[in-house]
């Protein structure tokens, strides 16, 4: 595992309708598609060029000198241990455990503790499709950190080609997400289904990439696909902070207080396939205004 193996879950194309690729979506105003799994649409990109925010000077080389080299010798470390119980851990829960200490470790080494609101609402139904914003390569961490139970990840199909985060997403039992064709897609998204009706929670990123300005996205509506033919809840979560953290393009460490706010699970119970843009909708609208208010007050 690394501190990216699942941060870039899904492949950077957007799923307009039925399925997105790894998590899902719609933009804030999605058009309707005639094929929703299997047509494709860019997301918006911002009028202008990202500007990387550097952390004050110290803070910089604290982080290249020291906090960067500690990230990268945990992710080795784990993943080695990883690696290790996959020989004979077929459930892929024992590594779960592993990511779960490797990502309070990376915490640990960013200086910046972590605060779930709304915490209750995770055990409301734990079998359920979790749904979180994308600022930052410290997404991944923080959720395998602080979200108590077990769950599976999608992840583009090309890490499983990267040595170490390939062999641990193999092992472990994340599901790989193929958007090189439609059928592959449609595959990807079925293979989530599974796992949610063996009653293992996915977690994913419907943004499918990095928010390079913090901004949220188009979502790909992949995520309220699946949630909709497991019959499970989709439960939106917002990070708050993590871009301030660690954003796209930035290698250095920026401590601060990090936030992951629970929001009230939608219901999928009696929707089918054609309801998944309306969902994602849905989706969409609670954690834009979620990611308003809390990053306006913190």
């Amino acid at each position: 595992m690394n501190d990216s193996p699942f941060a870039d879950n899904v492949a950077h194309k957007s799923v307009e309708g039925k399925g997105g690729s790894s998590n899902v979506a719609e933009s804030a105003e999605p058009k309707p598609s005639a094929q929703p799994i299997l047509s494709v649409e860019e997301p918006d990109l911002p009028a202008s060029p990202f500007i990387s925010k550097q952390p004050p000077f110290a803070l910089r080389w604290l982080s290249y000198l020291l906090l960067i080299p500690l990230v990268g010798l945990a992710t080795a470390f784990f993943g080695c241990f990883s690696l290790l119980a996959g020989l004979w851990d077929k459930s892929g829960r024992q590594q779960h455990a592993i990511a779960h200490v490797w990502a309070r470790t990376m915490l640990l080494f960013s200086l910046s503790p972590v605060k779930i609101i709304g915490r209750e609402k995770l055990h409301e139904q734990e079998t359920a499709v979790y749904a979180s914003n994308h600022l930052s390569y410290m997404d991944t961490p923080v959720l395998f950190a602080k979200l108590p139970f077990q769950f599976r990840i999608l992840a583009k199909q090309s890490l499983w080609k990267i040595p170490f985060i390939g062999w641990y997403l193999n092992r472990s039992g994340q599901v790989s997400v193929d958007s090189n064709s439609p059928r592959s897609l449609v595959a990807s998204l079925n293979r989530g289904v599974a796992t949610l009706k063996q009653g293992l929670p996915l977690v994913l990123f419907p943004e499918g990439g990095r928010a390079a300005t913090g901004q949220l996205q188009t979502m790909m509506s992949g995520c309220a696909y699946m949630a909709i033919k497991a019959q499970v809840p989709l439960v939106p979560l917002t990070l708050i902070g993590t871009y301030e953290l660690l954003p796209i393009h930035v290698y250095a460490l920026h401590p601060r207080p990090i936030f992951i706010v629970v929001g009230d699970p939608i219901p999928t119970t009696g929707l089918n396939s054609r309801d998944a843009d309306a969902l994602t909708r849905r989706l969409y609208a609670s954690i834009s205004e979620t990611y308003a208010q809390y990053s306006a007050s913190n």
